[in-house]
């Protein structure tokens, strides 16, 4: 697995954007707007992994580190794998914009997320 997002849970997405480009430099790779109040802003500086705000008006989130993104070939077969390890499996591998992604939990209640681009 590819360590892909480190996803922050925000207030305000516009004040968050402007911190992230404007004062540490990074560059927006896209915006999403799955439904109404859910909106999604993926930035990217060196390297692969990008930085991924999310503000939800409809079911806010406590501002902060939300989960670590993991980008995986199968999805499928990569949640099967690790459910017989013991991992937690909170939501099952579901579509999204970009392609699947599915949830688990690490002992400490972080929540981790398993992407499958398309």
């Amino acid at each position: 697995m590819k360590v892909k997002y480190a996803t922050i849970a925000v207030a305000d997405m516009e004040e968050s954007v402007r911190f992230y480009s404007q004062i540490l430099g990074l560059e927006i790779a896209s915006r999403h707007h799955p439904r109404p109040g859910l909106n999604i802003t993926l930035l990217k500086g060196e390297g692969d992994a990008m930085v991924e705000l999310i503000e939800d008006r409809e079911t806010p989130r406590k501002p902060g580190l939300f989960s670590v993104g993991m980008e995986v070939e199968d999805i499928e077969a990569k949640v099967e794998e690790l459910e017989s390890r013991g991992a937690r499996i909170t939501l099952r591998p579901t579509p999204i914009t970009v392609g699947t992604i599915a949830l688990l939990e690490d002992p400490n209640g972080a929540q981790v997320a398993l992407i499958q681009h398309r």
